[in-house]
Parts: structure tokens; sequence; C-alpha cells
């Protein structure tokens, strides 16, 4: 049985992660932490969230810092602010506990990446070298040995599961840069409250146009550059991404099925579309990336939908446990 803290527990992704670990018949949640700055520090769980009244009744503590817990768990989840995991995940791999972090501060192994696009110069190289992108499709082997897992973004969770088999078998016109148009619910922006991300003020807008924090982080790990275009809807889970590529010419939807195949045959958090193309009633509460396709002459436009709370945050952390630990890989989220 591996014991386990949750820092950052109250949050939308939080939750999700409390509520997959109470259900791992291998693990064992030993605390539930917020910042000691946090309205929520103090309450129980259950009482920001109903839905887990009479199954994780614990307490949400203050944390100041990984002292107070280091020594007693031997797994870590941080479910918090990129600045926050910055200063955290050291101490807690100083411990030897093994790190699974949400956030964005260890996702690309480059200096410039953090003081553009997150503000803060990134004082722990070391780290960003032995940091593993936790893609969990395709980092598996790394994954085993990781002892600091940095899981991917939301909306690069999708993207690259969409554009990582083309690119792979090398179907990809290379002059005509994919064009990813993604659309998020609120949730997204986390359970603080803002008049930006209220529910009421929402309609459907683009955002973060040509900056997005995201946009260098599909780019990094796809290796190629694209086009980026995130939305924000009025409805509170779930992303949707319309990617439209040029393929090689020669290639035809056959090609593309078969690349598609190829990399997720055995992938059970992949679920690929033979006819049609999903939509967000498919994913929202589940663990999976859903994956569609249509091909004319020598466009192809791909469509995948995921939770992003889920399959873009807490389930595919638990996904990389799973595989961190060679428990099922569906282990507590199926």
């Amino acid at each position: 049985m591996l014991n386990t803290l949750i820092v950052g527990a109250s949050g939308y992704a939080g939750v999700e992660l409390v509520t997959y670990l109470n259900r791992h018949p291998h693990m064992n949640i030993t605390a539930l932490a917020v910042s000691a700055q946090s309205p929520d520090a103090g309450k129980l769980i259950s009482d920001l969230h109903p839905q887990l009244k009479g199954i994780v009744d614990l307490p949400l503590q203050p944390l100041s810092n990984a002292a107070q817990f280091a020594d007693k768990v031997d797994v870590v989840f941080l479910a918090t602010a990129h600045e926050v995991s910055h200063d955290l995940a050291p101490e807690f791999l100083q411990a030897g506990c093994v790190v699974f972090d949400l956030s964005g501060a260890f996702r690309v192994n480059d200096d410039s990446f953090f003081t553009e696009f997150y503000g803060f110069s990134h004082k722990h190289p070391e780290w960003l070298e032995k940091a593993v992108y936790g893609l969990a499709e395709w980092q598996h082997d790394k994954i085993k040995d990781a002892q600091l897992v940095a899981v991917p973004g939301c909306y690069p969770t999708a993207a690259q599961l969409a554009l990582k088999p083309l690119i792979a078998a090398d179907l990809l016109d290379s002059a005509q840069w994919p064009v990813i148009n993604a659309t998020s619910g609120v949730s997204g922006a986390g359970r603080k409250a803002s008049l930006n991300t209220s529910f009421c003020e929402v309609s459907l807008q683009p955002y973060g146009i040509f900056n997005h924090r995201h946009h260098p982080e599909i780019a990094a790990h796809l290796g190629i550059p694209v086009i980026f275009t995130p939305h924000l809807g009025n409805f509170p889970r779930g992303i949707l991404e319309t990617i439209t590529c040029r393929l090689k010419a020669g290639v035809s939807r056959e090609d593309v099925a078969e690349a598609f195949h190829n990399a997720y045959r055995d992938k059970p958090l992949v679920r690929l579309y033979d006819k049609g193309v999903p939509s967000l009633k498919s994913v929202v509460g589940l663990p999976f990336c859903d994956i569609g396709f249509a091909v004319q002459g020598e466009h192809v436009i791909i469509v995948a939908a995921e939770d992003n709370l889920l399959k873009g945050a807490s389930s595919q952390a638990v996904q990389c446990l799973n595989i961190r630990f060679g428990f099922p890989e569906t282990l507590s989220l199926i």
C-alpha cells in the first residue's frame, strides 16, 4: 500500500484525484492539503464537494512546507499553481517521494519557456532535466522509471494524441502547419471566482491568441510548429479540438486510419472512431480521449475530445501512477 498526499485537493482537478485515489486498491490517502493561505484550509473536503460526503471526510490541512508530510508519504500529487509546484516539488523529491505534478512547472526543459510564458525564472534546472513528460500513451517506458512526472496540460494532451500518430508515420506535409482550434469549458480556469470565467459572463470567445502558454508546450513535444487558438465556452467541462492538416501527396484515408490504429490499438484510454467524430457528450466524466477524422483530397480534419479535468489532468496523473508502479493502466479509472 502506497501512502499519498494530494496538495491542492480542494480544486476541481484535486477533487477528481481524491475520488480516483480513494477507490484505488493500492493507495492510501494519508492527507489532503491546501496552501496555508487558502480559505479552504481546515474545512472537510466533503463540505466543499458534497459528492464525497460519507466517502472521504478528510480535512484540508494547511501546508506551509513539504517537511510536514515528506517522511509520511511515498507519493505526492501536486494539483497546484505552477509557482507553488516549482517550489514544493524539489522538497518532496529530495525526501525520496515520487511526485506527479499537474502544473506546468516542469513540462518543458527550456529556461526561456518559463520566463516568457509563466513569468518566472526556473530555479531547478536539474529537475527540469530529470522530469518525464507524462503523456501516458507515448511515454510509457520513461514513466516507469520516473521520480518526477510532469502531467501534460489539458489542451496539449488532446492535440498531441491527435497529431503524434500522423507525425510518427510521416504523413503530414510540413509546409502547412497544423491548425488547432480548441474549446474548453470554464472549469479549466479553476475554482477561484473571476468575472472573466463566470458562467453567466462567458459566451464563446477565443483567448490567448498566439501567446497561450500551452502553444509552446504543444510545439515543443510534437517537434513541429503549429497554430493553436484556444476558446472558452459556457459549459462546465470538456475540451473539443478540431485540427486541420495537409497530408503528403498520395496519402489516403486508409493510411491515416492505419497510423491511428498502430499507435493506439493497445492503448485502452484512447478510443478511435471508424465513422464520424466524437463530441463532448462522449467523454465528460470519463478518462478517455476520443479521436475521429475525415479526409478530403490532401487535407485531414481530426477531432479529439476529452474531459479537461480527467484525461486532461487527474485521470492522466493516475494513469501515470499506474504505469510508474506496475499496476494495470486503467486501475481505478474505469
